[in-house]
This record gives structure tokens, C-alpha cells and sequence, in this order.
């Protein structure tokens, strides 16, 4: 596959995307809560090792894959917990790709994944495989992962995926306890490869706390980072629950032009449907809004008609500073977040430090 060059992989910011409120871009199915690790920022609040009686079983979870197909994502990812803990993961794989779904698998780092044939993944379907870099040493990132040895067999699982000649993600999570590494992973990244790198921002729920976000001026800072990192890099820079970015990217590039020409930005609900390993529907992982059942529910009608889903489109529905932004369209802030912090969804992002009434209007 041809390589893009970073300033390439600016363009979809302002390129036409498919209609948000007709049909999601990401389906995230959570497909168990098991998971070997104890992650300091995880929404999970308790690590299970085996399957929970009331997640769904294979034929719920083939129900489940239909109903994806039928909403046309861009992307099907499948994370957890550890998704690599349930016996069927590959037979679920492969009726996704029979599906004509693009899968993306997101696994833990644990001695069973060291295990696994990534040839074989290949083979039954998985398109992309993400895995997590949340320190620039194996000590930080052991910390952070609640489990020593994990920095190893993260680097052993990317030198698999490597050689299986599977596309490769690294999420980094971004909090308090790792900002001050911040300027060293780049290089890290820029040494392993990847296709995307994306950066996560701190949503505080289960063992992620309130005393863990870094402030609004450190992520600003970062942002414009990640901006300068992404002109040269030769990889997919992008940011989850940031969405802010956006507006950073914007801002540098396109200082005196208009906030109405950029394309709606994907966020919570906007692009992006998750599905609990429960079978719960929801806007996303970090805002636990159950809006319907899969096992009941139509996924797609959901997504379009459900009320939860038809105000996080609403761009005119956000308050606080938020809604006053020119920058609403394209970015509208993490609602996840919002939810977490002040327990309204529709409130303004906590960790965005962008005052709109301080910038010359511009019309979204």
C-alpha cells in the first residue's frame, strides 16, 4: 500500500463524509469485559478472567454481526476487556469479513495473545490490529498497565504483526501520570511503524479518576504537538476524545478562513455506535447512555431515531462554551467527558482551554 505524507493525511478534515445521522462510521462492539490486565485509566472497574454469564453468546453475537452489516460501517472494531478470552473470537472474526465488514481487533497484551497465530487472524478477517503504548519505558508503561512484563509483549505482539503483514494502530492514553513523556514518544512511534498512532484523552470513569486529567492548557499544548508531529510523520495521526484537535489542526493551517467549510467531526454518538458486551447500545464506551438492546433492538434504527443519538448530532443542543463555538460542527467536545465530569452530556468539554468569544467570529 502506498504511503500518504502527512500533509495528506490532513484532508478528510475538510473532505465531504457520509451523512453522521443516517449511519455510523465506527461500530465498537465490547465483545467481553474479562481482561488480564489492571489498567490505571480503565472504564472497567474490576479485571475478570473468564466470560460473564449475561454476555452474549455466539449466536446473540452472530445476531450482533448481521445487524453491523446491515448499518455499513466504515469500520467493525472489536476490543474488550480482552476479546482474545472468548473461545469463539475466531469464528466471530470470520463471519464479520463473510459479513463484508472490515474488522479491527484491539487485544490485550497478555501471554495468550504471544500465543495466538496472527497469520491466522489475517486469514480469518482482522484488517487492523490496535495495541497500547502508554509509557516510553518498560517501567512507565508497566505501571500504567498494572502488570509487569506487558511492555515486552506489547513489543513481541508488534514484531508479529509486523511479520503477519497486519496493519498495525498504537493507542497511547494520555493523563497526568505519563504528560511529562510526551515528547518522547513520537521518536518511539516513528520506530515502530504503525499505520495510525492515535491518542486517547482521559475520559474519567471506572479506575480512571478526576485527579488523573491533565489541564486544559497541557492538552492544548500537546495538540499543538501532535499538530507539528503530523506534518512529517508517516503515519495516520489522530485523537479519541479529543476532539478538539480538530480545531487545533484548523486553526494553524487555516487561520482566517471560515469554521463553516470543514465536514461534521465523528464523536460520541455522531459517527459512532457501541455496543456493551451485554448486547446494551450506547453513543460510545465512555458514555454509558443505554439507548436500546441488540439483542432486541435494531441497531440502525437506533442509531438514527433514538433520542440520546438525535441530540449528540445537534450541534445547536450543546451549552456552556461549547455551544457558543464556531467550531461546534467539527469538533463539539467530548460528551463522554462532559457526562463524567459534570454529569450532563451536553456541557462543555472540561479539558478544552478554547475561549470562543475571545476569536473573531467565524460561522460553522
Amino acid at each position: 500500500m502506498q504511503k500518504r505524507s502527512g500533509t495528506d493525511m490532513q484532508q478528510p478534515l475538510i473532505k465531504p463524509e457520509r451523512d453522521l445521522s443516517q449511519r455510523p462510521r465506527i461500530v465498537i462492539w465490547e465483545a467481553t469485559r474479562a481482561c488480564s490486565l489492571a489498567c490505571r485509566h480503565c472504564r472497567m472497574r474490576t479485571g475478570r478472567q473468564g466470560t460473564s454469564s449475561d454476555e452474549l453468546d455466539l449466536l446473540e453475537a452472530e445476531h450482533l454481526i448481521e445487524q453491523v452489516r446491515r448499518a455499513g460501517p466504515d469500520v467493525f472494531i472489536i476490543t474488550g476487556g480482552d476479546p482474545m478470552l472468548r473461545s469463539d473470537i475466531f469464528r466471530l472474526i470470520n463471519r464479520a469479513r463473510w459479513a463484508g465488514l472490515r474488522v479491527a481487533l484491539s487485544p490485550s497484551a497478555t501471554p495468550q495473545l504471544l500465543k495466538t497465530d496472527f497469520k491466522a487472524l489475517v486469514q480469518a478477517g482482522v484488517r487492523r490490529m490496535s495495541l497500547s503504548l502508554d509509557g516510553t519505558t518498560p517501567a512507565a508503561h508497566d505501571l500504567f498497565r498494572g502488570v509487569p512484563g506487558t511492555w515486552d509483549r506489547t513489543i513481541e505482539a508488534i514484531s508479529m504483526a509486523h511479520e503477519a503483514k497486519l496493519s498495525l494502530q498504537i493507542n497511547t492514553t494520555l493523563t497526568r501520570k505519563n504528560l511529562d513523556e510526551f515528547d518522547r514518544f513520537p521518536g518511539l512511534i516513528e520506530s515502530i511503524r504503525p499505520a495510525a498512532w492515535t491518542v486517547f484523552l482521559l475520559v474519567p470513569v471506572g479506575r480512571g479518576q478526576l485527579s488523573d486529567m491533565p489541564t486544559a492548557d497541557e492538552v492544548e499544548m500537546v495538540f499543538s504537538k501532535l499538530h507539528e508531529v503530523s506534518k512529517t510523520a508517516k503515519y495516520k495521526l489522530s485523537t479519541t476524545e479529543g476532539m478538539h484537535y480538530r480545531r487545533v489542526r484548523w486553526q494553524r493551517t487555516n487561520p482566517r478562513t471560515s469554521a463553516r467549510l470543514l465536514a461534521p467531526g465523528t464523536g460520541d454518538g455522531r459517527g459512532v455506535v457501541f455496543i456493551s458486551s451485554r448486547g446494551e447500545i450506547c453513543p460510545s464506551g465512555f458514555l454509558p447512555e443505554v439507548a436500546g438492546d441488540i439483542r432486541f433492538d435494531n441497531l440502525l434504527e437506533i442509531y438514527r431515531e433514538h433520542s440520546i443519538f438525535r441530540h449528540l448530532r445537534n450541534p445547536n443542543a450543546l451549552r456552556g462554551k461549547c455551544g457558543r463555538c464556531s467550531y461546534k460542527v467539527v469538533c463539539g467536545g467530548s460528551r463522554a467527558r462532559a457526562f463524567a465530569v459534570t454529569g450532563d452530556p451536553f456541557e462543555a468539554d472540561p479539558l478544552c482551554s478554547y475561549q470562543p468569544e475571545m476569536e473573531p467570529e467565524l460561522v460553522a
